[in-house]
């Protein structure tokens, strides 16, 4: 037990259990339990290291989201957002409380979800395993001791990886189960041991509610130039999203969630939750540093049992590898998680048909348009079955986190840009010369110098050419970058082969976009790419 137990504790909320409970510790205490109870173990140079089992990524398919009166017709059904009838949800409430009852000792964190105080949500978390609650609490904001003294949460947390859910009784797909109640503001885990579907619940729960208040939410990483200017970077795995971010001449504000309101980008989170796997210290020095410090939590990363180093290019246990680190790990990071409101977008693509330019200028409709699309493209040789470049459309940049319909978000996007003017551009990351295979990946030297020519406001004077098929802008010639890679046709040896590929990408992107059409203005609807004839 500890001191910093809330007035309102679980009785309060109707949450009966003789379990000893651990409130609010922080990292050291978590730490120590972690390890004592077998949970994990410290590394060489200090993180704590564990495995999660089974399950070393989401469960997508055993997510829902109860099916009442409150979600009816605010919800957009489907793929990502699968319904849970109210009376399997409270027969899983009924199993869950009676789980937690059952258990000898529990551990609780009251927390913040979103950095910028008017807009944040109380989310108390509770958890059967130490390093699950230093995780979260690692990974959401943590309240200030004044803060603590008359905590009452708002929406409440329950990750039990020991249970296991019936399919039959609680309406969900196997063993494992995340359910979703906006109604009872009460979110279910279990089955499960990645720690990582606490963090993506609260992002769902903040990109249900802020668009009420008019907040734009965002999967995206957002930094600061020396001048106070905002960037915001929207991008799906592999376009170069943390990468691109993480610039030792901008202070960042975040790498994953945040909110745009009336004053401010702000980070949903307190800490950053990293990729891992063939970690460079060369190629991401920040982030490899956390690897040796306390207070990191390190999911399936393989370490010798002997000598406890750690070998971060073994994938035995999983490719996606994961740490956990409170932001302030990383040297230039913003003291109080927020910036002004952005002054550019930057939409990362790796376009791996080689078919759209390194970079383009968007109106307010074409950054809709691209923002519904969120496109990206795999490569042959990154899943099974990938033997040529594949389209890959995920809306909104983060489908699987996005409760309400794409277009609530996309029309939040539209306002937000025309009314502070904001410059919105398209960054391929992809592929020159051809597509994978042919081409080559387009040099990071040119997008960097393309990315801070848009940041720094001098590509605003620099001559366009309006691409044929696209309708965006492009940039005839930028200084420090070759001006024939800003022609993408004209880097492709087989110029016939070019119009076949770049016919084929538009056909895609209209095919995917006929599911937003009717959702969205005459503007946005125009924004479409077109198969042209070259001169």
């Amino acid at each position: 037990m500890t001191d910093r137990k809330p007035s309102f504790d679980l009785a309060a909320q109707g949450i009966a259990t003789d379990a000893a409970i651990h409130w609010n510790l922080g990292t050291a205490p978590l730490v120590e339990q972690a390890v004592a109870r077998g949970e994990g173990k410290l590394a060489k140079d200090g993180p704590l290291v564990v495995a999660t089992g089974k399950h070393t990524g989401r469960s997508a398919q055993d997510k829902f989201i109860v099916r009442d009166a409150e979600t009816e017709d605010s919800i957009w059904w489907g793929k990502s957002n699968k319904g849970m009838s109210p009376e399997h949800f409270a027969a899983l409430k009924a199993d869950f409380l009676a789980a937690l009852g059952e258990k000898e000792t529990l551990f609780v964190q009251d927390l913040f979800g979103g950095s910028q105080p008017e807009h944040r949500v109380t989310v108390r978390v509770i958890n059967e395993l130490a390093w699950h609650n230093l995780f979260i609490r690692t990974l959401l904001v943590r309240p200030e001791a004044d803060d603590l003294d008359g905590f009452e949460p708002e929406y409440t947390i329950i990750d039990l990886p020991g249970f296991r859910a019936d399919p039959a009784r609680h309406g969900c797909r196997s063993e494992t189960v995340i359910a979703v109640s906006f109604t009872e503001k009460l979110i279910l885990i279990g089955g499960t041991a990645y720690a990582g579907e606490m963090k993506k619940s609260v992002f769902g729960l903040l990109n249900y509610l802020l668009p009420i208040d008019g907040i734009m939410p965002m999967h995206c990483s957002a930094n600061i130039g020396p001048n106070g200017d905002t960037a915001v970077f929207f991008g799906l795995s592999g376009t170069g999203k943390t990468t691109l971010s993480a610039d030792a001449s901008r202070t960042l504000i975040g790498d994953d969630e945040h909110g745009w309101s009336d004053t401010a980008v702000f980070n949903f989170e307190g800490g950053c939750y990293a990729k891992m796997i063939r970690l460079s210290a060369d190629a991401e020095p920040e982030i490899f540093a956390t690897t040796k410090r306390f207070g990191t939590v390190l999911e399936n990363v393989v370490m010798d049992p002997e000598t406890r180093e750690l070998d971060l290019d073994d994938n035995s246990l999983a490719e996606n590898s994961r740490g956990s680190y409170p932001i302030d790990f990383i040297p230039n990071a913003s003291k109080d998680n927020m910036g002004p409101v952005p002054q550019n977008i930057v939409m990362l693509t790796a376009d791996a048909y080689g078919v759209l330019p390194p970079i383009a200028k968007l109106t307010p409709d074409q950054a809709m348009y691209h923002f519904l699309s969120g496109y990206t493209a795999r490569v042959a040789g990154t899943e099974i079955g990938v033997t040529e470049p594949e389209a890959t459309f995920s809306t909104c940049f983060g489908a699987p986190f996005m409760p309400r319909h794409p277009s609530v978000y996309g029309n939040l996007l539209k306002e937000r840009i025309a009314k502070g003017s904001v410059d919105c551009w398209l960054v391929n990351t992809g592929w020159t010369g051809g597509k994978y295979g042919v081409g080559n990946r387009m040099p990071i030297k040119a997008t960097r110098a393309l990315l801070n020519a848009a940041l720094d406001g001098s590509l605003n004077t620099a001559e366009f050419r309006t691409d044929p098929n696209f309708g965006f802008k492009v940039p005839v010639s930028v200084a420090g970058v070759d001006d024939a890679i800003l022609d993408p046709r004209a880097t492709w040896a087989n110029k016939a082969e070019y119009d076949a590929t770049a016919a084929k990408l538009v056909d895609q992107f209209n095919e995917n976009f006929a599911q937003f059409a009717d959702g969205v203005d005459e503007g946005v609807r125009q924004s479409a790419p077109r198969v042209t004839q070259p001169a």
